[in-house]
């Protein structure tokens, strides 16, 4: 299996491959081993899409046997073009017709009883984390994204479903859970918000009653796992959970969307523009939940953005004080509005622009962390190193305003064997740069 693209497409490949194994099958660690190849593509911008082919062609070059999937599923054509040896095309979360083109490739060949025995969900995350998707698709009609033609409209999971996908993830050993979907405020909104009864009492549909339900799971430990939201827009129930980070029953983190800050901008984008309550708001929520971690993504370089809008962008980003950002400059996708709009932006333009709020955004990262130096963090541990000539041991983890692989990381030094991934652990904070922290554990943890 080679999966690209977001998180919610990684999702989909270890359900692919979770009921792929029901069927009697095994995951092959190279090509050469293996009689099919699955390739989970993206198909969100050209540059996914190119880089989707690339891999397409090297596992026909690898291997020769390949079935195609993901969202550059729905040109088939496209692909067919470039590679008319595909044995396969499906589109987005199409896990049957998936399963039943490998099953004609490669025939599955159980036993009798296999299809008795019960069978893990495949990660492939480490064992100390999860995607916990509750959603697919997306209501909303941006004009810069294809999203809802890829993945269809939104379609919310049975709350209890997720739940219980959520207790059994903990119970598994996933000490962080990422909340992902499309729309993660808009959760269940399209069945109506339906009730399901859960450990003996109804809960919504709805990503408040999602998230406190989420804040009563407990490891085995007993421990309060992570709970990280991500793709949040921020409609004016977001608020409620923010006292939930304040409990300490949610991770102090929201991944928002926010896009651009000019009103015009984002009217053209046909996003919500409402830049000014978002900035009091966002004064509210750090009233409530001092340590709460706001990260977003910008793009600079859209149709019809001035060097007016793109100032505003940067005035409100200095306001906003954003602890984590990232920029991209604006890309044509086939079959978005955005394409058809007056006013190109060149491209030494964006480059420019891209290079400006990048440097802003970069040096108040740097004060936000500079400021966590002498402070002591909870960081979780992601990857323990070997022992150097002199013995010492170090360590890569996150705190909790760093989400896996898009925000910083925390470097540890002379960490003690004892150290697993997966572990919490506090440590004094003894250096920052512009974007990553250095410490050592705690002495009274050590």
């Amino acid at each position: 299996m080679v999966s690209l693209g977001c998180p919610k497409a990684l999702v989909d490949s270890e359900r692919i491959l979770t009921r792929l194994r029901a069927d009697g099958y095994a995951m092959s660690p190279d090509y050469a081993g293996a009689d099919v190849v699955l390739v989970n593509t993206c198909g969100f911008l050209d540059s996914a899409k190119e880089e989707s082919l690339a891999a397409i062609g090297e596992a026909i070059a690898e291997n020769g046997r390949v079935i195609v999937t993901g969202c550059m599923g729905e040109e088939a054509d496209a692909i067919r073009a470039a590679h008319p040896q595909v044995l396969a095309v499906t589109g987005a979360h199409q896990y049957e017709q998936v399963v039943e083109a490998v099953h004609e490739a490669a025939p599955p060949s159980q036993g009798p009883f296999v299809d008795l025995i019960p069978q893990p969900d495949i990660k492939l995350t480490p064992r100390h984390y999860s995607y916990l998707k509750i959603s697919e698709g997306c209501n909303h009609s941006c004009a810069f994204c294809i999203i809802p033609q890829l993945r269809g409209k939104l379609a919310s999971r049975r709350v209890d479903a997720v739940l219980r996908e959520a207790e059994k993830l903990v119970a598994a050993g996933t000490k962080e859970l990422l909340v992902i979907s499309q729309d993660t405020s808009a959760y269940g909104v399209d069945i109506r918000h339906e009730e399901r009864t859960w450990k003996g009492h109804p809960v919504r549909a709805h990503m408040t009653d999602l998230a406190r339900e989420l804040g009563q799971l407990r490891t085995p430990q007993g421990e309060t796992p992570w709970v990280r939201l991500h793709y949040v827009y921020p409609y004016p129930h977001v608020d409620a959970v923010i006292p939930l980070m304040a409990e300490g029953l949610l991770t102090p983190y929201l991944d928002i969307p926010f896009q651009h800050a000019s009103p015009k901008v984002l009217k053209a984008m046909k996003r919500p523009a409402n830049e000014a309550k978002v900035l009091e708001r966002l004064k509210g929520w750090r009233e409530i939940c001092p340590d709460i971690a706001v990260r977003s993504s910008f793009v600079v370089g859209f149709p019809g953005e001035t060097e007016d809008d793109f100032r505003y962008l940067l005035e409100w980003l200095e306001e906003a004080q954003l602890d984590r950002v990232g920029a991209f400059r604006f890309e044509p996708v086939d079959g978005a509005a955005a394409n058809a709009l007056p006013d190109p932006v060149p491209e030494e333009v964006k480059e420019e622009r891209y290079a400006r709020v990048m440097e802003v955004t970069e040096r108040i990262s740097a004060a936000k962390l500079q400021a966590k130096i002498g402070k002591t963090i909870p960081v979780i541990i992601d990857e323990v190193g070997e022992p150097d000539e002199d013995g010492d041991i170090g360590a890569t983890g996150r705190s909790q305003a760093d989400a896996p692989e898009i925000d910083g990381a925390v470097y540890l030094r002379n960490v003690p064997e004892s150290l697993q991934s997966g572990d919490i652990v506090n440590v004094d904070i003894e250096d920052a740069d512009a974007h990553d922290l250095f410490g050592v554990i705690a002495p009274a943890l050590k």
